[in-house]
């Protein structure tokens, strides 16, 4: 554990407060400082949830560290159930009171409370935000399902898992979804949709909004449905360790992901697999595959992309961004260690070297390197592409407040192919039409004073603002009508960064050379500067001319 500016990732007791807040009936004491409750905020105030999350925090101070803590919290678990009256009770530590090693599990049981009580040993030193909802997932299912009969319920007949193509074979459980969780809730609505469409009933879904009865009842189903592995893989690999119950393994986030993952589930379902697929696409169609096709989405092709986020998202945007979109990916990457090896077989596919680090300055570094045309990220990767220049999406957790949109906008499924196409597409289209903007800026028809071209020659002829002088250090002129981020590109490009001050005191821009890289469109200026001036530098060169722009085009174009 580190501090840091940035983290992708929260500790393991976040993981286990976003399972506690997306279930119902069950309640989590947390043994915690006073500084630890800013974990309410992620849920109230970025997830604009509205309530609380079920947690009770038992809140020492330093001034409770010389008496006997194990007593305080002993009170809180006692007082959260009188008050609350939770079916379950989840107990654990966060990561400051772990040090003081109080055993909170063993000091609920030793309450002798009326209701389950489920302890959670998080190592927060070791572990992180994902692993904590995934282990506080799979304590909930093995202290919840009744273990009778496990040791048979893989077998044919049983009445714990249905077997053969009877009515039994089309029930199946939704495993995932959590509080805090990116689009969570949309992907889990269109799945259900889809599932409908097929002819596959939903047994129970969990954790979200499931109750402590509903987790018992997870063995009833035949098969399950794992939307993401991060939090529900451990589980899928129990129930179908213990109860025979197989489960799905594509990830439907793409129109082709999408259409074998239909496939997949009505083979588990023992329905005809070219006919449930027929009944999902009549449910449902997507447009995305034929926009993509289209004449107005060709220029798209061969776009240079990098992805990161979490090792399932990270993946699939990959693979939809190359194999859907006609990308070219030169970049993959994510923060989730547990996940390294499918990563890394995902990057071989498109012949790049993977990223597994959750060090965000890192990730900038190879963004930058990598000289993209696009990003898909994270709420981080966000920032990063801002600071760059970039285009970007965000594809994965951590997510600000606008990615919990008040819309529907799931990224699974048909409807959730549509909304990657848009929200992957329309950055890149933007980028053009404000270049265009800029191009015209000071044409004698289309400048800012000029007065509207349809209203014809009867319209008032306003004189065409003399243009400002080119070169470095002069802020350039700025107008209502000028979009908010041309106006800041604008600055950006006239002012050489700190960093090239710094290192390269010595290159001067000439005014014509100024005045060509204006004309480069501004999502790929940045490049076009700094490969200018790295040309510079090598060559010896103190000034650059508008020769010098083209030469170094020539060179790095070879």
């Amino acid at each position: 554990m580190r501090l840091a500016l940035w983290t992708y990732e929260g500790p393991p007791h976040v993981g286990a407060m976003r399972v506690a807040t997306a279930m119902r009936g069950v309640h989590y004491v947390l043994h915690a400082p006073q500084g630890d409750t800013y974990a309410d905020l992620l849920f109230t105030m970025i997830e604009r949830r509205t309530e609380r999350p079920p947690v009770t925090y038992t809140t020492f101070q330093a001034r409770d560290l010389g008496k006997d803590t194990a007593e305080l919290f002993k009170n809180a678990a006692r007082d959260a159930v009188a008050r609350y009256q939770p079916q379950a009770l989840m107990v654990g530590a966060s990561c400051t009171a772990e040090l003081i090693q109080d055993d909170p599990g063993g000091l609920a049981e030793a309450l002798g409370l009326s209701i389950p009580v489920v302890p959670l040993e998080l190592p927060s030193y070791q572990k992180k935000e994902n692993w904590g909802a995934s282990e506080t997932f799979y304590q909930l299912v093995r202290h919840l399902v009744p273990k009778t009969n496990s040791a048979d319920a893989g077998k044919a007949g049983t009445s714990s898992t249905p077997a053969g193509k009877d009515s039994h074979s089309a029930i199946a459980n939704i495993l995932g979804p959590t509080a805090l969780g990116f689009r969570h809730r949309d992907d889990l609505q269109e799945i259900e949709t889809l599932l409908a469409a097929i002819g596959v009933q939903v047994n129970v879904i969990a954790p979200w909004q499931a109750s402590p009865q509903d987790i018992a009842r997870l063995p009833q189903a035949a098969f399950n449905v794992v939307l993401y592995p991060e939090t529900a893989g451990q589980v899928a690999s129990y129930l179908k360790r213990s109860f025979g119950q197989p489960h799905t393994t594509v990830m439907p986030i793409g129109l082709k992901a999408t259409e074998a993952f239909v496939r997949e589930v009505a083979r588990l379902a023992g329905i005809d697999p070219d006919q449930a697929l027929v009944r999902a696409y009549q449910s449902a169609g997507s447009r995305a595959g034929w926009y993509a096709a289209s004449v107005d989405a060709t220029y798209l092709t061969g776009k240079r992309v990098f992805v990161f986020g979490d090792a399932s998202h990270a993946i699939a945007a990959a693979r939809v961004a190359a194999e859907e979109l006609g990308f070219t990916v030169v970049g993959l990457g994510s923060y989730s260690r547990e996940f390294a090896r499918e990563l890394r077989t995902a990057a071989e596919v498109y012949g790049v070297t993977p990223l597994i680090s959750d060090d965000y300055l890192e990730v900038e570094q190879a963004v930058e390197a990598a000289s993209p045309d696009l990003v898909l990220g994270t709420q981080m990767e966000r920032h990063i592409a801002k600071r760059l220049g970039v285009p970007c999406a965000v594809i994965s957790a951590p997510v600000h407040v606008q990615d919990f949109p008040a819309r529907y906008s799931p990224q699974m499924g048909f409807e959730g192919a549509n909304v990657l196409f848009d929200t992957w597409v329309h950055p890149l289209m933007m980028g053009l039409e404000e270049h265009l903007l800029g191009m015209f800026k000071g044409d004698f028809e289309f400048h800012e004073g000029a007065a509207a071209s349809h209203l014809g020659h009867g319209a008032a002829q306003i004189a065409m603002p003399p243009s400002p002088p080119s070169g470095a250090g002069v802020k350039p002129e700025t107008s209502p009508s000028m979009p908010a981020t041309q106006a800041e590109q604008a600055v950006h490009d006239a002012q050489p960064m700190a960093s090239r001050e710094q290192f390269m005191p010595s290159l001067q821009w000439a005014s014509d050379a100024e005045k060509e890289l204006g004309k480069i469109p501004f999502f790929v200026r940045g490049k076009a500067r700094r490969n200018t001036e790295k040309f510079a530098v090598e060559q010896g060169l103190s000034l650059i001319t508008k020769d010098t722009l083209y030469e170094a085009k020539a060179h790095y174009g070879r």
